[in-house]
């Protein structure tokens, strides 16, 4: 019963995490209406986060530290290193070579990377619900973006293999934090792979960029100090509250609903068209979660 509860619980907060971290899409569409550089937005989205997770770090005291072995602590930065910005910046690479929805249908390979991952590194068992619920929900990916599918482009081959390496990170990291997340617990996982992938993005701005952050409008800041609440900080923390409960593989299948909470988010919010076919692969997507919430 107590495995039922927790289960439960886990899809709940996988579900509000993605859902929130989709949201970060459509504050994205309204930041560009200030001519904002994504490299700006993406500085700006992580600096306002980082005081949190730094104050929520120090505060959380965990008896577990005595006990956790100064490489494990490396491997925390490792994973913040190539799960928040890593991942990010080859994604961000990608789409200047291919456009969106060839990068979603590639992007959204990472569920099955992870089970492979895992079944190689930590010999987890891969069940025959998990190999179902994976490929309904690639098939929904699919039929949803099949339409913006576009292979004409002149540096395809760069681009999805950018995309590729995208996907791939952030699989390693989703293994990496179902490893870690036990020796640490949720809190202290998040709050430091946060912050160092926080200071990534800073020493990338530091070395590259150095341009002026303080002539945008009020309205830019506000936006992203919302994006940074309501679509960095909490739904990291649920994520990875959700990672602890059900495992990385089930949760990368769930999160296979991101692509399809921004297509409704951005409908109710930005005005965009949802079309029938985007609904019927979202149907299918569901079911395949279905299956996973059956199976736990």
């Amino acid at each position: 019963m107590e495995n039922t509860k927790l289960s439960t619980y886990g899809i709940i907060f996988a579900i509000i995490g993605i859902v929130l971290f989709s949201a970060k899409a459509v504050l994205v569409k309204l930041a560009y209406n200030f001519n904002i550089s994504s490299e700006h937005l993406l500085l700006f989205r992580m600096l306002f986060s980082l005081p949190f997770y730094i104050i929520i770090a120090i505060f959380n005291t965990s008896s577990r530290s005595d006990h956790i072995k100064p490489n494990a602590y490396l491997w925390v930065v490792f994973f913040g290193f190539i799960g928040y910005y890593l991942a990010s910046y080859y994604d961000f690479l990608g789409l200047q070579y291919i456009k969106a929805g060839l990068e979603r249908i590639i992007l959204f390979m990472y569920p099955t990377l992870v089970i492979i991952i895992s079944k190689v590194f930590f010999k987890d068992k891969i069940t025959k619900q998990q190999v179902l619920a994976i490929l309904l929900t690639y098939v929904g990916v699919l039929i949803t973006f099949w339409g913006e599918l576009q292979l004409d482009a002149p540096d395809l081959i760069l681009g999805v293999f950018l995309i590729f390496l995208s996907a791939l990170t952030y699989a390693i990291y989703l293994v990496g934090s179902g490893w870690l997340i036990p020796k640490f617990g949720v809190i202290t996982f998040t709050s430091y792979a946060m912050i160092a992938s926080s200071l990534c993005v800073l020493i990338q701005y530091l070395i590259f960029d150095r341009g002026d952050l303080l002539n945008y409008p009020l309205e830019l800041y506000l936006i992203c100090i919302a994006m940074a609440i309501f679509s960095t900080i909490i739904p990291s923390y649920l994520v990875s509250a959700a990672i602890a409960r059900l495992g990385a593989s089930n949760f990368s299948i769930i999160a296979s609903l991101g692509p399809f909470s921004t297509i409704i988010l951005a409908y109710f919010f930005l005005g965009e068209n949802m079309s029938v076919i985007q609904i019927i692969g979202a149907v299918i997507v569901i079911f395949g979660i279905y299956i996973v919430a059956q199976k736990k």
